[in-house]
């Protein structure tokens, strides 16, 4: 019987990498200190594998599960987004303007 336990468990952890890596319980709570050190953040929706919702804040190695409709979080997840958006439009802005001025000077 244990051998067949064991079996299924493998199996399961094949079919689903995953299931491990939910937020079980969330914090309300959250000190400025740790927001301004996130490096990364994930939605975690519930449904599936996972049975609640939380945002997964990632800084250096450890990773926090946060209350998604805690006002704090909400605000540090805008300002990460909007400033991914524009540092990618500044890049590609940067490389047109690069590209356009090497085929200026070939001609």
């Amino acid at each position: 019987i244990s051998v067949l336990f064991l079996t299924l468990l493998l199996l399961f952890l094949a079919l689903f990498p995953g299931a491990f890596n939910c937020c079980m319980k969330i914090s309300d709570d959250i000190s400025k200190g740790i927001l301004r050190r996130v490096e990364r953040f994930e939605i975690q929706k519930a449904g599936g594998l996972c049975h609640l919702e939380a945002v997964i804040l990632h800084m250096k190695g450890r990773k926090f599960c946060v209350n998604p409709w805690n006002r704090k979080v909400k605000k540090m997840m805008k300002k990460m987004k909007h400033k991914i958006h524009r540092s990618k439009f500044h890049v590609r802005k940067q490389r047109r303007t690069r590209i356009t001025k090497e085929k200026e000077q070939k001609q």
